[in-house]
């Protein structure tokens, strides 16, 4: 029977894996290249070496988040592959066993003994790798790791993220270009937080506050130890 007007829920957490891998990189990508130009700015260096160390910062940073994540989540896809070889053996092997493992499941999950060894059977008989990667692994064999979904995801936020604060430093006049990068760059970080919360579904207040408090710390203390070097030096 189907209900007239109903569209569906709209569920986030088949956003997880490229929301996490592209916030992760902006908010990086803001803070790193912010917190190196402040520091720079801070210990009395020039203009042209401070722009020459955000640049520096951004290809490094985009690059080493692509690298980074794309190792990380191969490794990620490397352990599910593992599983689902283990458990496509173990299924040849022994499918009585493992028609037994997915009826305890169906049991622990509340379904009384009849039910969960009917529900298995059918469940077994339809697809019984795929019952048990997702009841018996939580992995859905329909949306494995990307590494290279994740690996551009970082990548290239990180590269907006970064391009951010060196604009803003780029356009100001030489007397506010500091002041410039650290609104920028607050901005920038209270954006990232609440676009997170709405695409995540949480609270954009409580995401907007987190990303700041890291990213103000952060960005505070390089500047302090700029000038402190530049003082020493």
């Amino acid at each position: 029977m189907t209900h007239v007007g109903y569209v569906g829920e709209r569920h986030r957490s088949t956003r997880a894996a490229w929301l996490r891998a592209a916030v992760l990189g902006a908010n990086d990508g803001i803070v790193s290249t912010a917190s190196l130009m402040l520091g720079v700015a801070g210990s009395s260096a020039t203009w042209r070496t401070t722009l020459v160390a955000g640049l520096a910062g951004l290809v490094a940073g985009a690059l080493s988040m692509g690298a980074g994540e794309y190792v990380s989540v191969s490794s990620q896809r490397d352990i599910e592959l593992a599983d689902m070889a283990i458990e496509r053996s173990e299924l040849a092997r022994f499918p009585e066993g493992e028609l037994w493992e997915l009826t305890e499941i169906y049991v622990r999950r509340g379904l009384d003994r009849p039910l969960a060894a009917e529900v298995a059977q059918q469940l077994h008989d339809h697809d019984a790798l795929g019952a048990h990667l997702r009841d018996e692994l939580n992995l859905d064999p329909d949306r494995p790791a990307n590494p290279l979904q994740a690996a551009f995801a970082s990548m290239g936020s990180f590269a907006v993220g970064a391009a951010l604060p060196l604009l803003a430093g780029t356009v100001a006049s030489s007397a506010n270009r500091v002041t410039s990068i650290v609104v920028v760059a607050v901005v920038a970080l209270a954006a990232l937080g609440a676009t997170g919360a709405r695409l995540g579904g949480g609270v954009v207040s409580r995401a907007a506050l987190r990303v700041l408090v890291g990213g103000g710390l952060a960005m505070a203390v390089s500047l302090g130890v700029g000038r402190l070097v530049g003082v020493a030096m």
